[in-house]
């Protein structure tokens, strides 16, 4: 049932006519008739939601406002709406009349009592429904079945994009399925299976050594050729450089990469040279005191030049250097035809640029009159004295299938095999034999039977068979006909999409939620026999301990907070080069994963997600956000000794999403808070009403046309929702940092003025606010987590449910791990 007490006000005077509903509820003379309720909505509402040009695309002219069995469910949305907005304090609007506050709890009482009675009389229809696996749900799901290291297998590459729905990549009736789609699925099935049926023996232990003819770019090359002779190799950029020289040190004579995947043992004799350098730290915009960093990527000769980014490049290893030639050695995973290069993990920026720089800067230590970039690189790598990174032999071995240097021998088959093949399948492997037909169709079935997360009718046991009998009267050789039928499975409606009804039903929506995969073999026991109380609660105990977890709380901030599409806009390069320089887009994505997980973890209240007076930085997050770090660069828990920081509002991730890249707009960051935050997205513009441009030429001038903007009718019911937390949030510039003036003239002004007359004076007042009236958060919250989890948005027949779980939020104080619990019993 709708719990009134939980609907609390965001305007004060309103707020404490609503705790005075729960009063009402129990006090039969304030009692209000169907009628006095029409006429309430005529007095009050009709005059803007009418059906002449109705505001916010709300018409209640024609509303019904008694709920019966004739309602329909845009009957009881339209009437949750308006209670909401009633316990908000948000309508109607204060330039209007407004109703006295025994009216205004009468109607309250009247419509939460509909409402409520409306829910009591039926349970909620809504179930999961049927649809299939999003890309990154397929991904998960063909690897951990077939248990294929991703780090560089993507068999999702070419598939066509995911539809989105407020923000949501499983909405089900928008994954819809295309010819286009289907072939995709038979190319990724293929290309999976095919990487486990082409690996049957054992590969031998290779060896690689290289010692000289150390080329890497034209650019750099002209001048090593005279400097070093081409006898090491030598990192200068970093990685996230425009144009890059020495950010990447591939091994050329190794291009085609490894032959098979697996571990390798890279082992490399390197030395940090010139890291306390004669030149200005500042300059460089580098700490001394830091030691330089060397990192292991992969690359790929057929996707594009070594020496240049890459659409896939995982940190594979990263070691701390000392200033003296060492040996290091890193185990990593290479899939065939991977090769390893080095990066320079805190390197230098946009060193094309910097050669210039260091001679103008510091012309004492080189010739006069030099003209020309080729010049220029020439005499600084030749007589100047940056840091950089040498790697003066490589060493390479494996593969290996341990990840660390244990009984190798141990390792055969791999997990890989067994998981396509079944337990002792060595032999088979061998002689790319099954022991009989029978041996072949049992293996067989048992594969479906993981790939269906249920047991197999007769028919399709009948039809594996089938088709096995065929391939192998065509010609395929017993292992290679296995693999036709299991590439089949593969495409099966069985394997591509959730259950809808059973056991199999909460198992397929437990992983799907958690694990962004298949169930495994305990959850699928476990809710065979039914799963619920504390079985349910344990087994999402045990699912949240498996690093599969993290997958949840990627995706779900991606969806909640659009994190998505964090770098989608990048920041302008000649303003923000500390993005690019120390790589802040994944420290940012970072730190909110980080957050948010040790809320789960710890089972800490939901409020800290508005404030807190911690986060997780590295080094240099922690300097972007002007916040004391000692110690390596490496994340941890910090303590804040303002609130600024505190909770999603102060990081760096949300506040750059919520930019464009070159300014900031008050009221995109205001739609995003009313969108993520408090799940009230403000209506479309009238399509007679010019876009307002984002602008940051001075306060004065913003708030100037905001308020020109404001005095249009049309925008004027919007805007005055949009505006106020967008200009909270005016004191972060597009990239999160904290900012006093827009320039040297114009200061920030972070004031606002929320419903009911409520004003704040920036970021840390505005967060206070929202604590005061925390239940839209914590509604949008579950809200949103319920979306995540069902596959569909929520409607107004599952406002009990989330009514239920926000109440216990607020009454119970209970914490985030335990409203993820709640949510998932409702699966």
């Amino acid at each position: 049932m709708v719990d009134p007490a939980y609907n609390t006000s965001s305007h004060r005077s309103y707020r404490l006519g609503c705790w005075l509903a729960v009063v009402v509820l129990a006090t039969p003379c304030l009692a209000q008739s169907e009628t006095a309720t029409g006429e309430f909505l005529r007095a009050y509402c009709i005059e803007c939601h009418g059906t002449d040009d109705a505001q916010a695309d709300r018409d209640f002219s024609n509303l019904s406002v008694a709920l019966n069995e004739a309602s329909d469910s845009n009957d009881l949305a339209s009437l949750q709406d308006i209670l909401d907005q009633l316990n908000l304090g948000q309508m109607p609007p204060p330039e209007a009349a407004q109703p006295s506050d025994q009216a205004r709890r009468a109607t309250i009482r009247y419509l939460t009592e509909q409402i409520a009675s409306f829910h009591s009389d039926r349970a909620s229809t809504q179930t999961n429904v049927l649809r299939r696996r999003n890309n990154r749900e397929y991904r998960n799901a063909i690897c951990d079945l077939l248990q294929l290291n991703t780090l560089m297998y993507d068999p999702t590459i070419g598939f066509p994009r995911d539809n989105v729905v407020d923000h949501f990549d499983n909405i089900a009736g928008r994954l819809t399925t295309s010819g286009f789609l289907l072939d995709r699925y038979l190319d990724a099935a293929d290309a999976s299976v095919e990487k486990i049926l082409t690996l049957t023996q054992r590969p031998t232990v290779q060896h690689w050594h290289f010692t000289e003819n150390f080329h890497q770019q034209k650019e750099i090359d002209q001048v090593h050729v005279h400097t070093n002779q081409f006898k090491w190799l030598t990192l200068y950029d970093c990685i996230g450089a425009d144009k890059h020289e020495g950010g990447y040190a591939p091994i050329h004579a190794f291009d085609r990469g490894v032959p098979y995947d697996g571990y390798y043992d890279i082992e490399y004799l390197a030395e940090a040279v010139n890291r306390d350098h004669p030149y200005d730290d500042a300059f460089l915009n580098r700490d001394r005191s830091e030691p330089l960093r060397l990192g292991i990527r992969p690359g790929r000769a057929e996707v594009g030049p070594l020496h240049k980014p890459q659409p896939i490049e995982p940190l594979l290893a990263e070691k701390d250097l000392a200033d003296e030639r060492r040996w290091y050695r890193s185990r990593v995973w290479l899939d065939a035809g991977y090769t390893p290069r080095f990066t320079f993990c805190n390197g230098l920026m946009d060193v094309r640029n910097l050669w210039t720089r260091l001679i103008r800067k510091y012309p004492d230590g080189f010739p006069k009159n030099l003209k020309g970039i080729v010049a220029m690189r020439k005499n600084a790598i030749r007589l100047g004295k940056l840091p950089q990174i040498h790697i003066h032999e490589v060493k390479i071995s494996g593969p290996f299938y341990q990840e660390e240097r244990k009984d190798e021998r141990s390792t055969w088959p791999l997990a890989q095999h067994t998981a396509l093949l079944g337990d002792d399948c060595a032999q088979i492997l061998a002689n790319g034999e099954f022991s009989s037909r029978n041996d072949a169709i049992t293996r067989l079935q048992r594969f479906a039977s993981r790939a269906f997360r249920r047991e197999l009718s007769e028919q399709e046991t009948a039809d594996l068979l089938a088709l096995y009998e065929t391939r192998i009267a065509v010609g395929r050789n017993q292992l290679e006909a296995y693999g036709d039928v299991a590439k089949s499975i593969l495409v099966s409606p069985s394997f591509l999409f959730l259950a809808s009804e059973g056991h199999q039903k909460q198992a397929d929506a437990l992983a799907a939620t958690l694990w962004a995969s298949v169930p495994d073999t305990e959850l699928l026991d476990a809710c065979s026999q039914g799963l619920t109380g504390q079985e349910l609660r344990d087994q999402v105990d045990r699912m949240f301990s498996d690093a599969k977890s993290q997958r949840f709380v990627r995706a779900f901030l991606d969806a909640w907070l659009n994190l998505r599409d964090l770098g989608a806009a990048p920041p302008d390069r000649s303003q923000f080069r500390d993005y690019y320089h120390f790589d802040l887009e994944t420290a940012m994505r970072e730190e909110t994963q980080q957050y948010f997980r040790h809320l789960i973890r710890h089972d800490l209240p939901p409020k800290l997600l508005l404030d807190s007076d911690f986060a997780f930085l590295n080094k240099r997050l922690a300097a972007h956000y002007d916040v004391p770090f000692e110690g390596p660069n490496e994340f941890r828990k910090v303590t804040l000794a303002s609130s600024r920081r505190g909770g999603l509002l102060g990081q760096a991730s949300v506040l750059t999403v919520s930019a464009n890249g070159v300014e900031t707009s008050p009221v995109v960051r205001g739609i995003w808070v009313l969108e993520s935050l408090l799940n009230s997205p403000p209506s479309p513009p009238p399509p007679d009403v010019p876009p307002l441009d984002p602008d940051t030429r001075g306060s004065d001038s913003i708030r100037d046309r905001l308020a020109k903007h404001r005095s249009t009718p049309a925008c004027n019911d919007c805007h005055r929702r949009i505006d106020p937390p967008g200009f909270a949030l005016e004191n972060f510039d597009p990239i999160g940092r904290w900012r006093e003036k827009y320039d040297k003239q114009h200061p920030v002004d972070a004031s606002g003025v929320l419903a009911g007359d409520r004003h704040f004076g920036g970021i840390e007042e505005f967060k206070e606010l929202l604590l005061d009236d925390r239940q839209q958060f914590y509604q949008a919250l579950v809200t949103k987590l319920m979306s995540f989890a069902h596959g569909r948005l929520m409607t107004a027949g599952d406002r009990p449910r989330i009514d239920a779980i926000v109440s216990a939020i607020e009454h119970d104080d209970i914490g985030l791990r335990e409203v993820i619990h709640r949510v998932t019993q409702t699966l």
